[in-house]
């Protein structure tokens, strides 16, 4: 019987144990670039005897226009790729691993934000009810445009390109981010998508643009490489039930699983919040998919012990927890007490609240 802190093949990665660090946006770049603190968040939780098997960075934008928050980096130029070198090359000194997770925002976004203010782009040209982080705080998310049919081609390459800059960034591979009401998971809804094109309508339709990204990335990089971020009944970021999610992420699973997949990361309810938001058969659609199997939200030690346990997860992801505790997997060992982490330090800033949350063995006796 496997154990949260055994180790684990997943794909073509290779890990000393199971518990994940989960994507966690933290507002911190600097012109879209990682910098020297970025270097050392990860690399305070890359040690795996203490920290986390695997890394997955905060979402990363995969072009300007794919950006919808203040302070986020990209992945997807020369500059962006020697910055995050350096992240790589630290967390793999500790004996991590670590994969970016690829994003594009789609509507919820900014102008202001934007390369020459433009508009953000979607599955739709109807305005989200939702704010995003700009210079000036909290603002609303400004009206999308629908992409035309022959623009998508181009975001499709996006991804492509963003996932060879992320080897060549020398990470152990990606996460494509088709979660939390995002550009993909804009296309994936019925609630939001209202296309007629071939990108729209039917189960098959909706799904076709995840399905070439996936596509497109796995050809770049390899499947081995390549795990993908699900979350079938989140309502966040204005992403309202889909008319039958069960049906749709079915499909999603079974059109992937001939790409043979490192994992699929799947947010399990509402993120960040109530487990039970809607009705849904998660292991129904961890059986039409042959590879690692993630899950994530409000998980404690003994929720990751009984999953892994009981074979209802090969991994489990932790997202707040990582922030307060570098050495997760240590205090998850030895029952220890949680810290818990500062709100007012989670978006923005510098050094407190970041890189100065202190391990087991650097606190006060």
């Amino acid at each position: 019987m496997s154990t949260l802190f055994d180790p684990i093949r997943i794909g073509d990665i290779e890990l000393a144990n199971r518990v994940v660090m989960a994507p966690l946006t933290r507002n911190r770049a600097t012109g879209q670039l990682p910098n020297d603190l970025t270097v050392e968040y990860y690399a305070q939780r890359a040690n795996p005897m203490t920290g986390f098997g695997l890394i997955i960075t905060e979402a990363t934008q995969i072009m300007p226009e794919g950006q919808g928050y203040l302070d986020t980096p990209g992945i997807h130029s020369p500059e962006q790729v020697a910055a995050w070198r350096k992240v790589t090359t630290a967390v793999h000194a500790q004996g991590g691993r670590i994969v970016v997770q690829l994003w594009h925002v789609g509507r919820i976004s900014h102008t202001s934000l934007l390369p020459g203010g433009q508009a953000p782009v979607s599955s739709t040209n109807r305005v989200a009810k939702g704010k995003t982080f700009t210079a000036k705080g909290f603002e609303d998310v400004s009206a999308p445009r629908a992409l035309r049919t022959d623009e998508i081609p181009g975001i499709v390459q996006a991804y492509r390109h963003a996932a060879r800059c992320a080897i060549d960034a020398g990470f152990d591979g990606v996460e494509v981010h088709a979660a939390n009401g995002y550009l993909i998971e804009q296309f994936l809804r019925d609630s939001i998508n209202d296309r007629t094109d071939e990108y729209g309508g039917s189960i098959a339709n909706r799904a076709r643009f995840l399905v070439e990204v996936v596509k497109a990335v796995t050809d770049e990089i390899g499947g081995g490489r390549t795990g993908i971020r699900l979350s079938p009944v989140t309502p966040v970021n204005d992403a309202g039930q889909d008319s039958d999610p069960q049906a749709l992420f079915n499909h999603v699973a079974e059109q992937i699983a001939p790409m043979h997949l490192s994992y699929i990361h799947v947010i399990e309810g509402q993120t960040g919040g109530d487990r039970n938001v809607a009705p849904f058969d998660y292991q129904a659609l961890r059986q039409r998919f042959p590879g690692a199997w993630m899950v994530n939200n409000g998980y404690d030690r003994q929720m990751a012990l009984d999953a892994v346990a009981q074979r209802k997860g090969d991994l489990v992801a932790f997202g707040k927890p990582a922030i307060a505790n570098p050495d997760l997997t240590r205090r998850l060992h030895l029952g220890a007490e949680l810290a818990r982490p500062d709100q007012k330090t989670m978006y923005g800033g510098g050094a407190q609240g970041y890189t100065d949350y202190p391990t087991l063995d650097a606190q006060p006796a």
